[in-house]
């Protein structure tokens, strides 16, 4: 039984504790309030993580089918690894960098897990999460919109993903504090050389400050919040519900403005067939942008010199592109389908 409360409604006065306070105040009274979930194991043959995942991140167009991270592919639910042809479960913040294994509460909490296909989990390892350079193609052909680095151990989601991973994160480093055993979660803004030391931090701060700014909470995200809130865990991620908490917290000590509100960049049509039009706000004229191919090859490189450009793209064969637009010291990475 759901109780009175329908879906996509926070609780009333669920978030109490936290009212007036910001910085280490705020993550205090939100760690208070989203602790003592209720715990699940990782594989049983009672409710699993398996199980909760296939009615979290179930396909809305296919009701037998999981949706996984990174990649938006949809794979059929029922196949639970099965020797390593059918789907697995990524923890977006890596179990080596928290030491908690495959074991409850943070090794099961679903809040970071979702489904993923096995060569994208192997791929992106345990990475970091940075911003990234190499388009990732699992077999060396298939786009998946994802990136790696052939320099830095880290992991830079497709722009659909970015914010969703950025809040999983952001919950995790206030959901585990060392408490009653529980292991204690931080988040850092340099990649430590070594991938597997210190336990208990994720890396990179700021470039997830910017991704939460950019990819902003989608009805999906709330969607799955209230599923695992009101059918399984009972706790939820408040950065989804108050995506203001975030800056509040972390902001100020990575430079990042309350307030800040990111340009947006809208092309148009994608996917195109030979002219495509990019739209920016008029302060980011001036700013240079590039587009690469999947291979990483350079085939494009100019200035924005108005609100709206048209390109003529009539001599690029089809393929997956990528337009890196760059302002603000910020970086934008947007794929064009042709």
């Amino acid at each position: 039984m759901l109780s009175s409360y329908s879906y996509a409604q926070i609780p009333p006065d669920y978030y109490n504790l936290a009212n007036g306070l910001s910085g280490n105040s705020l993550k205090n009274a939100l760690y208070l309030t989203i602790k003592d979930h209720q715990q699940y194991p990782y594989t049983a043959t009672s409710t699993d993580v398996w199980d909760i995942l296939k009615i979290t991140d179930q396909d809305p167009n296919n009701s037998d089918n999981v949706l996984l991270i990174y990649t938006n592919w949809s794979t059929n639910g029922a196949q639970e690894y099965n020797n390593g042809n059918g789907w697995e479960r990524e923890h977006v913040w890596a179990k080596v960098h928290g030491g908690f294994g495959t074991d409850p509460p943070a090794g099961t909490d679903v809040h970071h897990i979702r489904p993923i296909n096995g060569n994208v989990n192997s791929a992106r390892n345990s990475r970091y999460f940075a911003h990234c350079t190499t388009p990732y193609l699992m077999g060396g052909t298939i786009p998946t919109g994802s990136f790696t680095s052939t320099t830095e151990y880290v992991w830079e989601p497709r722009d659909e993903d970015k914010g969703d991973v950025a809040r999983m994160i952001f919950y995790m480093a206030v959901r585990y504090e060392g408490e009653n055993g529980e292991p204690d979660l931080e988040i850092i803004d340099t990649i430590p050389s070594n991938n597997n030391e210190p336990s208990g931090v994720m890396a990179k701060l700021s470039d997830l400050l910017l991704w939460h700014l950019q990819d902003t909470v989608d009805e999906k995200e709330r969607k799955r919040n209230d599923i695992i809130y009101y059918q399984f865990q009972h706790n939820r991620n408040p950065f989804i519900d108050h995506p203001e908490f975030v800056n509040m917290i972390w902001g100020a000590s990575a430079g990042i403005d309350n307030n800040l509100k990111l340009p947006t960049i809208k092309i148009y049509p994608n996917p195109t067939s030979d002219n495509t039009r990019i739209e920016i706000p008029s302060n980011m004229i001036g700013s240079s942008f590039k587009i690469f191919n999947s291979m990483k090859q350079e085939v494009w490189n100019a200035v924005f010199d108005s609100e709206m450009i048209t390109l003529n793209l009539k001599n690029l064969p089809p393929g997956l592109y990528f337009l890196e637009a760059k302002g603000f010291n910020l970086v934008y990475k947007i794929s064009i389908i042709k």
